[in-house]
């Protein structure tokens, strides 16, 4: 049965989900338009969390949709793995309660996934050959940066604004080079880097303690968006995994991926 057939019947909301450019691959036949994830390898449950965390942060899916996730290996040109899921109610692909979308109203989409992308390069790759943390915090600069202070100078201070965006592709080695720094870069929900090397002085309350074994980086990103209404990206630099926070809290974490090639869909259904 075809993917137009299927959506006929349950009345389905279809997005293809792609590791191509936008420009290089159009929807497939019956798919509303593509969710782009980072072009590294990625577990199908990888692929599950961040195309949801994309999709709801684009507002094209809301807490409590059922999402039907179809997957294969590309090379078999095959569908062979369904994944059901609502949105918010498992907490192992996507944290309930979370209001992600408030944030989002100044953060600009593309500017939450181009920060995706570059976090899951680093963690997948690393930098010349060894792991690399990092810490991304968009948005609400106003009240970030009273909270944070420089570890070295500031590699962006001088540039003009549209010189130090990071939704410019020219900047992406700059970017991952920089990533090598101790610290946080700070963006503003337009994507415009305002600073990075620096240190993050809040600290964690005691409601919104983490899981064990997660260091100071994923702490400061809880603290940071507990306080702000910002938005914080993180690389473990000892496992490569990466973990996205909102309102103090891990909204989803994507492991390390493997080897894969994969291709997918993502319906989501309609009431009724």
């Amino acid at each position: 049965m075809s993917i137009a057939s299927i959506v006929r019947l349950v009345m389905a909301e279809v997005f293809c989900v792609t590791k191509a450019a936008p420009d290089e691959k159009e929807p497939q036949v019956g798919a509303r338009q593509c969710l782009r994830i980072p072009n590294v390898p990625l577990t199908r449950i990888g692929q599950v969390k961040i195309a949801v965390f994309l999709a709801l942060s684009r507002g094209l899916i809301k807490y409590g949709d059922r999402v039907v996730f179809l997957s294969g290996l590309a090379a078999a040109k095959t569908l062979d793995t369904i994944i059901v899921t609502e949105v918010g109610r498992e907490y192992e692909i996507l944290a309930s309660g979370v209001d992600l979308m408030t944030a989002s109203s100044h953060i600009l989409p593309e500017v939450i996934e181009r920060v995706v992308d570059i976090a899951s390069e680093l963690g997948s790759e690393g930098r010349e050959g060894r792991a690399v943390g990092a810490m991304f915090v968009i948005g609400d600069t106003d009240h970030v940066l009273p909270l944070t202070r420089q570890l070295v100078l500031n590699p962006f201070k001088g540039y003009p604004p549209q010189e130090r965006n990071i939704l410019d592709y020219s900047l992406e080695e700059t970017v991952k080079e920089l990533a090598t720094l101790d610290g946080a870069f700070i963006l503003h929900g337009d994507g415009v880097m305002e600073t990075c090397g620096t240190y993050i002085r809040t600290t964690s309350q005691p409601e919104y303690e983490l899981p064990r074994g997660l260091g100071a980086r994923h702490h400061a990103a809880a603290a940071i968006t507990a306080v702000t209404d910002s938005i914080a990206v993180t690389v473990s630099e000892s496992t490569g995994s990466i973990t996205i926070f909102r309102v103090g809290r891990i909204i989803t974490e994507i492991p390390k991926p493997r080897s894969t090639g994969e291709k997918s869909k993502l319906l989501r259904s309609r009431p009724g």
